[in-house]
């Protein structure tokens, strides 16, 4: 057959699995810790022993409904609990407490960027829901497979979406939005390497032939924990289904299972599982145990107050307010106090270089602190203040630099710090005219280089321009220097 004849349309939903970022369990008061010893952070409760009851968290339900008005789903005012019964070795109570027929959360919609062209695409929100998750079947000895149930009643979001997803490429940029979205609303740190983000994409094709469409049985890829695995088994799935369905023209909805596959990552490949399971096979009825919950208008309206404007449209915005690049924007944002530190201290400085520094030698401060911009300790009018002096020439980009290492340690003004320290430019112009002089003295070749020979022009502008910078000890500056060197070279018959 010849595959150029055919029309392939994929067809991607996604549901994914967010960790919310309570203290504790979401059914006991277990503390919730990565990397804990195995099995030490476990009651009864989460070890489903015979008579214990379970209480439910509030700090994760109102998480959740943050996250669902940031998706813009319709809340209910009534929702409920649900058993989901299965058998596995992590799961000690042989059911998942999750929801079934009234979840929190439902009919929503996000909207994220869609890639070459710009713009953005919506995709639909079926619903999201909270539920617990279950423990950790460890393999890494031979033969033998141990079970930690640290993780055992950890919060977890669940957020399904429609099948709106028509490319690899548009799945990886929702779940890339969707990890800002739900660390900038604080809700969940969403470290994917720590397993607070697990993406599970429904994967199957729409194949028009000969005015004819066939459709291939859905494939779900269990538990990715990186955008690159996401990316690569929806790809790989894309291709093996419409290789499949060429090989066998009954490889469609209908005449094949759904299916449950995994990603080799080595490999580049997906494996077969097991045959997907109905709901009807999971036997949900309504826990006993837990009473159902509603939430009040006055609540409801709290959590909404909470959320405030969502990254891509303050994105948007800062861009236009701000004069930033998308990309430093992007970077600004990922984390919620560092962007309202930002925009705070724009209020008394130049936003443009205010964006720059922070991007530059205020994110490696805090990187090399392990923290984030906001937790420096500096306060929004001295960040300001250092933007205004270096945009207005008062100190140059080098200087700045300096000056922001001693306000880590110091509570004095930037300008103070300047002055002090001999960091503040001289703009004299006499003075700068002399130093000029110099360095055209003392490097006679560089300035017959930049008369002579075009091609070596701008690169002997720049050692010159560094010859003097490197007289005045730094405090020239940089463009009068430019504008006096560019000066004198036309005087000296360069063009």
């Amino acid at each position: 057959m010849d595959r150029s004849r055919l029309k392939i349309r994929p067809i991607i939903g996604l549901e994914i699995h967010v960790q919310l970022a309570t203290k504790s369990k979401l059914f006991c008061s277990c503390p919730v810790e990565f990397g804990a010893e195995p099995n030490s952070n476990v009651c009864p409760v989460c070890l489903g022993m015979p008579g214990v009851l379970p209480v439910m968290n509030r700090q994760a339900f109102e998480f959740s409904v943050r996250t669902a008005v940031a998706l813009h789903c319709e809340i209910a005012a009534f929702t409920k609990w649900d058993r989901k019964s299965y058998y596995y070795p992590d799961l000690p109570k042989n059911y998942q407490i999750s929801q079934y027929d009234l979840p929190l959360s439902f009919d929503g919609a996000f909207d994220v960027p869609a890639g070459v062209g710009g713009g953005t695409r919506r995709v639909g929100i079926i619903r999201a829901h909270l539920e617990e998750d279950a423990g950790k079947n460890l393999h890494e000895h031979p033969g033998i497979t141990r079970v930690d149930l640290n993780r055992t009643g950890t919060p977890l979001l669940e957020i399904v979406t429609e099948p709106d997803l028509s490319s690899a490429d548009e799945a990886y940029n929702f779940c890339v939005e969707l990890q800002r979205l739900v660390t900038y609303l604080g809700v969940s740190e969403g470290n994917m390497q720590k397993g607070q983000m697990r993406f599970e994409p429904n994967v199957n094709v729409a194949i028009e032939h000969d005015g004819q469409e066939y459709r291939t049985p859905i494939s779900e890829v269990k538990n990715l924990n990186s955008f690159r695995a996401v990316r690569g088994a929806i790809a790989h799935e894309i291709e093996r289904q419409v290789n499949d369905w060429m090989a066998d023209r009954d490889y469609v909805i209908g005449k094949r299972p759904k299916e449950n596959r995994g990603w080799d990552d080595v490999r580049g490949i997906t494996e077969f599982q097991r045959s997907k399971e109905e709901a009807h096979d999971y036997r949900y009825f309504p826990d006993p145990d837990l009473v159902p919950v509603e939430i009040s208008d006055e609540c409801l309206e709290r959590i909404r107050a909470s959320v405030g404007e969502l990254p891509l449209e303050r994105e948007a915005r800062m861009q236009a307010d701000y004069g930033l690049s998308q990309a430093d924007a992007a970077t600004i944002l990922r984390d919620r106090a560092t962007v309202d530190l930002f925009e705070e201290a724009a209020g008394f400085g130049h936003a443009p270089t205010l964006g720059k520094q922070f991007i530059s030698f205020w994110l490696a401060q805090a990187n090399a602190r392990g923290c984030r911009i906001a937790q420096l300790g500096i306060d929004a009018g001295r960040l300001g203040e250092l933007s205004r002096i270096t945009a207005d020439g008062v100190i140059n980009a080098t200087a700045a630099q300096a000056v922001a290492e001693k306000m880590l340690d110091s509570g004095d003004s930037p300008t103070a710090i300047a002055e002090r320290d001999g960091l503040v430019q001289v703009r004299d112009q006499g003075a700068m005219a002399g130093w000029v002089t110099q360095a055209f003295e003392a490097n006679a070749k560089a300035v017959q280089d930049a008369l002579a020979n075009p091609k070596k022009k701008a690169q002997a502008r720049g050692f010159l321009l560094g010859q003097v910078m490197k007289i005045s000890g730094g405090q020239a500056d940089p463009k009068m220097v430019g504008r006096l060197i560019d000066e004198k070279l036309s005087g000296l018959g360069g063009s």
